[in-house]
C-alpha cells in the first residue's frame, strides 16, 4: 500500500498555529524527538511537527487539512506501546492526544463512563471506583498509558481472564474519520443489533482508520474483596499445565499470571522494595487472584486451587496477608518487562494460544531457542493463554543477533499458529510485526483488510506503515 505523501511546508505550520495556538504546535527537532519513540526497542521516528488538539473540532480540522494536502498523520498517546504503533515512520504530523484528558461523565445509574482518549487508565479506574464501579482492563502500564491507546491496540491486562479486554467494555465511540467527518459508531446500550458493528472495527485498528475523540465504556460493580497467592512450581511446564486444570475444576480466577524463574530473579534484583524468598529449585510461579463480595466463598476457591495444583510438582504457596503484600506481588509481576530490559537488549513477542496449549507453546519456544542459540524469558497472562516471550541478546554479536532474530521469530509465530493461536494477544501488530501477518492470515483475508483500510482512508494518511 504505497502512497505519495507531501512534506510539510511553512504554510502548513501556519495553518496549524492559527488553529491551535503557537504553544500547541511543536516544530523543532528537539521538541519532536520525544514523540518519535515508544517502548518498542530503541526505534525512533520523530514526526515533522507535533500537534496537541484540545477538542473534536480541532482534530477534525487537522485531519481534513492533512487529507486534502496528503500529509501523513500518526495518532500519539502516552507512548507506552510495544509494537511501534505510535511511531511516525513517514514523518508528517504527530497528533498527540495528551490535552484531550477529561473524564466527561461517570453515569452511576447505568454503569457507564464517557471519557476523552488522553485520560490515563488508572486515573479512570480510580475515578470510577469512587462511584462504586469497576473498569477492569489493566495493562502493566496502566499508571501511564492512555485510554485512547488502549482502544487503538485492544489492550488487555491481568484481569482480562475474568472480565475481558478493552473491546468488551467499549459501547460507543466518537471517531474523526481521515477526511475530517465525525461519527458515533454505536449506541450507549449494552445490547446493539443495529447495523454493522463499526465500534468493534475501530477497537484494535491501531489508529489506521480514524481518531477516537470520545469513548463510552461499560463499567461493572466494584468487587469488594480480592485474595492473592503466589504458587511456586519446580517445573515450568507443570505450572502451565495447572492453568487449564484450575478452570476445569470450576474456578474463575480474576487473574492468573505465569512467571518463569529468570523473570522472578531479574525483577527481584531490579526492585529494592520487593523481597520474596524463592527456593533454589523453583522454576516458575503462578500468581492467582480471586475476587468477589463474599470472603468465605473466595477462601473456598483458594482451597480448591491448592487442591488442583497439589497434583503437580509445586511448593508452599505464599498468601498475601494484607494490601501491602498484594501490592508487592503485583508490582513484581508488572515490573518484569522493565527488569528484563535493564539486563539485556531484548525483543518481546506477544504470543497467544488456547489455554490448554500453553505448555506446548512454552516447550516449543524453548526448543526454538536451543535451535537458534538464544535464551528467552517467558511470562504473561496464563489464564488467557497469552505468553510474553522476551528473546535476550545476552552475549550474541550484532551480526548473530540480526541474522538470527527474524528467522527465530518467524519460527515462533509458525509454532504459535499451528497451536491455533495468533501473533498478538494485546500488544498489536503496529510497525514491527507487519511482515509476519501472512503467517496468521491468507492472502484473501489480508486483501479484505486492505480494502477496508482503503475505504476509510483512500489517501492512506492515517498512521501509515502499520498493521498492513
Amino acid at each position: 500500500m504505497s502512497h505519495f505523501f507531501a512534506k510539510l511546508q511553512s504554510h502548513d505550520i501556519g495553518f496549524f498555529r492559527e488553529l491551535l495556538g503557537e504553544s500547541f504546535v511543536l516544530g523543532s527537532r528537539e521538541e519532536c524527538l520525544p514523540y518519535g519513540s515508544d517502548e518498542t526497542e530503541d526505534l525512533s521516528f520523530p514526526p515533522e511537527v507535533v500537534l496537541k488538539p484540545h477538542s473534536t473540532h480541532e482534530v477534525s480540522a487537522i485531519l481534513r487539512y492533512c487529507n486534502e494536502a496528503k500529509i501523513p498523520v500518526t495518532p500519539i498517546g502516552a507512548r507506552t506501546g510495544l509494537s511501534g504503533g505510535a511511531l511516525s515512520v513517514y514523518g508528517g504530523v504527530g497528533l498527540s492526544m495528551e490535552r484531550m484528558n477529561r473524564i466527561l461523565e461517570v453515569d452511576a445509574h447505568n454503569g457507564q463512563v464517557t471519557t476523552e482518549p488522553g485520560v490515563i487508565t488508572q486515573v479512570l479506574q480510580e475515578e470510577c471506583a469512587k462511584h462504586g464501579w469497576y473498569y477492569a482492563p489493566d495493562p502493566s502500564s496502566k499508571g501511564s498509558c492512555f485510554i485512547g491507546g488502549n482502544i487503538a491496540e485492544n489492550a488487555g491486562g491481568a484481569h482480562a481472564v475474568k472480565y475481558g479486554v478493552t473491546k468488551d467494555f467499549v459501547l460507543n465511540l466518537e471517531v474523526v474519520l481521515p477526511n475530517g467527518e465525525v461519527i458515533w459508531t454505536g449506541a450507549n446500550t449494552l445490547k446493539n443489533a443495529t447495523g454493522y458493528n463499526i465500534t468493534q472495527l475501530m477497537v484494535g485498528s491501531e489508529g489506521t482508520l480514524g481518531v477516537v475523540t470520545k469513548a463510552v465504556l461499560k463499567l461493572l460493580p466494584l468487587p469488594q474483596h480480592q485474595l492473592l497467592m503466589l504458587i511456586p512450581f519446580y517445573n515450568a511446564e507443570h505450572a502451565c499445565q495447572a492453568v487449564s486444570e484450575i478452570f476445569k475444576a470450576g474456578i474463575m480466577p480474576s487473574a492468573l499470571e505465569f512467571m518463569e524463574r529468570d523473570a522472578i530473579d531479574y525483577v527481584l534484583q531490579f526492585l529494592d522494595d520487593v523481597v520474596i524468598e524463592v527456593e533454589e529449585k523453583v522454576q516458575a510461579h503462578l500468581l492467582v487472584e480471586v475476587d468477589g463480595n463474599h470472603l468465605d466463598g473466595l477462601m473456598k476457591d483458594c482451597e480448591k486451587v491448592m487442591e488442583v495444583v497439589s497434583a503437580f510438582d509445586c511448593g508452599e504457596p505464599l498468601f498475601a496477608e494484607d494490601e501491602a503484600q498484594k501490592n508487592q506481588l503485583w508490582k513484581m509481576r508488572r515490573k518484569v518487562a522493565e527488569a528484563v530490559k535493564s539486563h539485556s537488549v531484548y525483543k518481546e513477542e506477544d504470543t497467544v494460544v488456547p489455554r490448554y496449549a500453553l505448555p506446548d507453546l512454552l516447550r516449543g519456544i524453548k526448543d526454538i531457542g536451543r535451535e537458534y542459540g538464544f535464551r528467552s524469558i517467558c511470562y504473561g497472562h496464563a489464564g488467557d493463554g497469552n505468553l510474553h516471550v522476551n528473546i535476550l541478546k545476552d552475549n550474541l554479536s550484532d551480526e548473530q543477533w540480526n541474522q538470527m532474530l527474524p528467522l527465530a521469530i518467524h519460527k515462533i509465530f509458525e509454532w504459535t499458529v499451528s497451536l491455533k493461536g495468533t501473533l498478538s494477544g494485546e500488544h498489536g501488530i503496529g510497525y514491527v510485526q507487519r511482515s509476519y501477518m501472512p503467517i496468521a492470515f491468507s492472502s484473501i483475508e489480508l486483501e479484505w483488510m486492505k480494502k477496508i483500510k482503503n475505504l476509510f482512508d483512500p489517501h492512506g494518511i492515517m498512521n501509515p506503515g502499520k498493521v498492513l
